[in-house]
């Protein structure tokens, strides 16, 4: 199966607009296979909910895959990819937590299965343990929880006038570090990163990309109960990750009611990127564990 390139990708998502904390934001999301959701005897949407500093174009080699199958969205968060960008609102996971909601709400979606990467994982999670009903499996990858985050990288994005008095080499050479882990060895690479890129290399893109990593607040994962959450879920991790290390996945493995730790060696923070094959197939596993 080809891979879409971000600009094609950017050319199948669609625009929602969203009320959140009295703000009317734009929502850009990519979605495939509606028609799979419309009975109730349907599996569930899957929706994938990315991180920081990526977007939806992240899980570029696992929607469209599990489309075949499902009903896709993958939206991006408040002030990433496509989505709103401008100054005035809050891109918190606490904010993006309510643009999920509103955003299913806006599509009719009830039930959902959700797969989150990174920060992503914090909005996941807290809208599990908010509503354990609407979500019947969740998948966490390399995802912030307790105090895991914001790591060094995302904290020095923030620093105010950081961003802004950077040249366009020392941004780019930013990014370059973000996305460098010395594991890959696809030539789909240099078209992820790229594309990873892509979101932030207007003006209006970096303010955006630093007013979303000051936004990054752990009393917002350290509040959650994570024993409320009653999906089913499956806790699919890099095993080489030094952002978020195994040990907070173990950690969500003993508190949350039933979890399954499943490790992919060779891989580090983008575990999506660097072990998509393996990734696809142990997420497609899951989904279909229970299905008649």
């Amino acid at each position: 199966m080809t891979m879409p390139g971000h600009d094609e990708w950017s050319d199948r998502q669609e625009t929602a607009t969203v009320t959140v904390d009295g703000h009317e934001l734009d929502v850009a999301y990519y979605e495939e296979n509606e028609a799979r959701s419309t009975s109730p005897d349907d599996d569930p949407p899957v929706v994938f909910l990315h991180g920081i500093p990526t977007w939806s174009f992240l899980w570029r080699e696992i929607a469209p895959t599990v489309a075949e199958e499902r009903r896709v969205v993958a939206p991006d968060l408040l002030g990433y990819g496509n989505s709103a960008m401008h100054d005035g609102f809050d891109r918190s996971i606490r904010a993006q937590e309510a643009m999920l909601d509103a955003l299913l709400d806006r599509l009719g979606i009830e039930t959902v299965s959700l797969v989150a990467h990174d920060i992503g994982g914090g909005v996941a999670t807290r809208y599990a343990a908010h509503d354990p009903e609407a979500v019947e499996k969740l998948v966490l990858s390399n995802a912030v929880c307790y105090d895991s985050w914001p790591v060094e990288f995302v904290n020095g994005l923030g620093i105010p006038g950081t961003v802004e008095e950077l040249s366009d080499e020392e941004f780019d050479a930013k990014l370059d570090f973000a996305f460098a882990d010395g594991l890959y060895d696809d030539e789909g690479h240099d078209e992820f990163v790229a594309g990873m890129k892509a979101p932030w290399q207007t003006e209006e893109g970096r303010v955006s990309l630093s007013r979303n990593a000051v936004a990054t607040n752990t009393n917002h994962t350290t509040e959650i109960d994570y024993e409320a959450i009653t999906a089913e879920t499956l806790l699919l991790w890099g095993g080489d990750d030094v952002l978020q290390p195994v040990s907070y996945a173990e950690r969500l493995a003993d508190d949350l009611r039933d979890a399954e730790l499943a490790v992919l060696d060779r891989a580090y923070h983008w575990v999506v990127e660097d072990r998509p094959e393996a990734y696809r197939d142990r997420l497609e596993s899951f989904l279909a564990e229970g299905e008649p």
